[in-house]
């Protein structure tokens, strides 16, 4: 895989994400940037964790983030880490506004690419216990 390709590929799930997120596009772009049997790795204990298999699945956990966050979430790419292999590892930074409050957190997602589709992704919040915080919505969480 080069950097070029990765960049390009990373680049266009990313705007398709964006547009998705504030409610300006629809799954089209996404499904053409989706394996068809994808898998979304989400760790942790809130609303959005869990292993989301399948395009249809993984549209609907983006649904759901899109949701939580009344289409104020963005995304905001930093570096890229490209090697030899099929797996390339992206910073990237996230803001929304959940529950009323604003929100920033930092994650690391390593996606598994083939051809020009993604089919795998594990996604690494820098602060897990944060981003748990951030993706429970206020009437779920046990603190006051």
């Amino acid at each position: 895989m080069t950097r070029r390709h990765a960049e390009r590929l990373l680049h266009a799930l990313h705007a398709a994400q964006a547009a998705f997120y504030a409610g300006k596009g629809g799954e089209a772009a996404l499904r053409e940037l989706l394996a068809e049997d994808v898998r979304w790795h989400v760790p942790g204990r809130n609303a959005i964790a869990g292993t989301h298999e399948g395009i249809d699945a993984v549209l609907a956990y983006f649904a759901r983030r899109r949701e939580l966050a009344a289409q104020s979430f963005r995304m905001h790419p930093g570096e890229l880490l490209v090697g030899n292999g099929d797996h390339v590892a992206a910073l990237t930074d996230g803001t929304a506004a959940i529950g009323g409050e604003e929100h920033h957190w930092s994650t690391a997602g390593l996606y598994r690419l083939e051809g020009s589709r993604i089919a795998e992704v594990w996604l690494l919040p820098l602060d897990p216990e944060h981003f748990d915080r951030i993706w429970t919505p206020p009437l779920e969480r046990d603190d006051p």
